[in-house]
């Protein structure tokens, strides 16, 4: 009964060394780092991973602090509909040791776990279930339904504070850098980066390119659709520069439909070759709408850090930004070139 006794009071006192290293972070990628860490260390748990709903607010602010090589690993995004089959609305935590082969979809794609037993704890945010945090064990015997699991509960409640936090404390920093439409970093902030850059280029001698463009004919969306299928169309643009783009690249909204991309360590040649490949992407994958494509072409103009004229970050978005003007010229002679000819 002692040895029972100790062994409980060592548990929780693990337990609450993991809740004080985490009431103190306010970000998401130290947070999720922090217990996934703590737990299996203190707790020499095999695997530790956290599942959340597709669509919650979480999920968007951890995708926009591009997390770390262990949060990839550790992470699973689901949707709420296949969630729910497995978990319904509980929001205590849920012991299994058979039969676990449903609940496999609640693993990352990439992992394949030995797990014999489960304990998955709900997490919450404004008292809506996000996702879970869960462990698994090679043994059968170390998650068994019946068992006590009250420290697991207190762990969900202190996790589903410290989210909330996070998430309060996290909006209110993106607000400040983020584009709210986009999600894309703002035109103060791109200033920013570019600056950074630009020096370091000049001290180190190497290439920097800079990427400015537009949507061609955005005035005839907005016009036909709508202003929110033109809000939609901003959006899907934005994330396929993403989607295309290096980690080291910057993107940017700069204003209206034009987005900046600042490329260090590149030449004019292949952020032509970027910008290329992008702009056919959009050209042959339109955009749909209620089931009616859109189709989306773009202009752009290139600058590089050397080019005659270039002194400073102001005068390199300026050489890109004419470079574009004249695209979009050259673009509409060519159109009425072929509108003559039929």
């Amino acid at each position: 009964m002692i040895e029972r006794l100790e062994r409980n009071e060592e548990i929780a006192r693990r337990f609450f060394d993991v809740e004080v290293s985490i009431l103190s972070i306010f970000n998401f990628k130290e947070l999720f780092e922090n217990l996934l860490t703590e737990i299996k260390k203190k707790f020499e748990i095999p695997y530790v991973w956290l599942s959340l709903i597709e669509g919650s607010p979480i999920t968007h602010l951890i995708r926009d602090l591009q997390a770390s090589e262990l949060l990839k690993n550790r992470l699973n995004i689901l949707d709420q509909g296949t969630f729910s089959a497995l978990i319904g609305h509980r929001k205590d935590p849920l012991l299994l040791n058979d039969d676990l082969t449903p609940f496999y979809r609640l693993f990352p794609d990439h992992e394949k776990y030995l797990i014999r037993s489960l304990a998955i704890t709900p997490i919450t945010h404004q008292g809506e279930v996000i996702g879970s945090f869960n462990c698994g064990d090679f043994s059968p015997d170390r998650y068994q339904p019946g068992m006590d699991v009250s420290l697991l509960e207190r762990l969900g409640v202190k996790l589903s504070i410290c989210i909330s936090n996070v998430t309060a404390h996290e909006r209110v920093r993106m607000a400040a850098s983020r584009d709210p439409l986009t999600g894309l970093i703002n035109r103060r902030v791109m200033e920013s980066v570019l600056k950074r850059e630009f020096t370091r280029a000049l001290r180190y001698n190497h290439p920097l390119a800079l990427a400015f463009m537009d949507l061609d004919d955005f005035k005839f969306i907005n016009d036909r659709y709508g202003h929110d299928v033109g809000d939609h169309v901003l959006r899907h643009v934005g994330h396929q520069i993403v989607q295309m783009s290096r980690e080291s690249d910057v993107v940017a909204r700069y204003a209206g439909d034009e987005f900046i991309i600042i490329l260090p360590g590149t030449k004019y040649d292949k952020a032509g070759q970027m910008m290329n490949r992008l702009s056919q992407y959009l050209l042959q994958k339109p955009f749909i709408q209620d089931g009616k494509p859109i189709r989306l072409s773009l202009s752009f103009g290139i600058a590089q850090i050397h080019d005659p004229g270039v002194q400073d970050p102001a005068s390199m978005i300026k050489r890109a930004d004419e470079r574009l003007y004249d695209a979009k010229r050259k673009g509409k002679m060519k159109e009425r070139v072929v509108s003559f000819e039929r």
